[in-house]
């Protein structure tokens, strides 16, 4: 066996955000459903890195109501990554929300990875409207190269949420998922968390559009295949 087949070649990191409305109408089912079903995703996701040769994924949570804050001071490796569960109350400052996610889309911080770092995935979930100038701050963030790059999927949560603004945010209508039950929302939660990150953490030879269009049509087709808001839990 030669040296070099010893040698442990460094893989790159790819960054999930979950950017989660914790205002208070998420409070009850709603907060509920999301906590269990991220607890319940990470495994998934550390699977998704150890069997990864390209990039180990990295998990950062970003939590908005009347006050912003990190779960962590910065991404945690998905195979140490311990779910917290997040209460709800407050206001909706979606554009704080998205000031504090450019400031920490930069080398100096959360993308400071040595061997360097894929797009991110950013997954988006609220259930409601803004309740502070987020346009602003949209502004702002899409001259991020990372935001402009990354994977962007929004979840609509029951029958209230602004998916206008949340397609202003990621880019398109067809990025934005409505879901209108508890279990509906854990399987949705689950498939768009792991469907972005195996998709985006591969050296594919494609470019980032492509990417994430072939993840948005993948979770078309599951949410039409598995008819997700008809799989029988009460609405919102």
């Amino acid at each position: 066996m030669s040296f070099i087949d010893n040698v442990e070649i460094p893989r790159k990191t790819m960054v999930l955000f979950f950017v989660v409305d914790t205002s208070g109408s998420m409070y009850g089912d709603k907060i509920g459903a999301l906590n269990d079903a991220i607890r319940e995703t990470v495994p998934d996701l550390k699977e998704l890195s150890e069997n990864n040769a390209d990039a180990k994924i990295k998990i950062a949570t970003l939590q908005f109501d009347t006050h912003i804050q990190w779960l962590t001071s910065e991404p945690i490796d998905s195979e140490n990554f311990v779910w917290n569960d997040l209460e709800a109350g407050g206001l909706t400052s979606l554009g704080a929300a998205l000031y504090e996610l450019k400031d920490k889309l930069s080398t100096k911080k959360f993308m400071k990875e040595a061997v360097g770092s894929f797009a991110p995935v950013i997954i988006l979930l609220s259930d409601g409207a803004p309740t502070d100038d987020y346009k602003t701050a949209l502004n702002e963030i899409k001259r991020n190269n990372w935001f402009k790059h990354a994977i962007k999927v929004a979840i609509a949560i029951g029958n209230d949420a602004d998916k206008n603004v949340l397609a202003e945010v990621v880019g398109s209508p067809e990025a934005v998922i409505d879901v209108h039950g508890k279990e509906a929302l854990k399987k949705l939660i689950r498939f768009v968390s792991v469907t972005s990150s195996q998709v985006n953490s591969k050296s594919s030879g494609v470019d980032d559009t492509t990417k994430s269009e072939k993840v948005i049509d993948q979770i078309k087709e599951f949410v039409d295949t598995e008819n997700i808001n008809d799989i029988g839990d009460d609405e919102w």
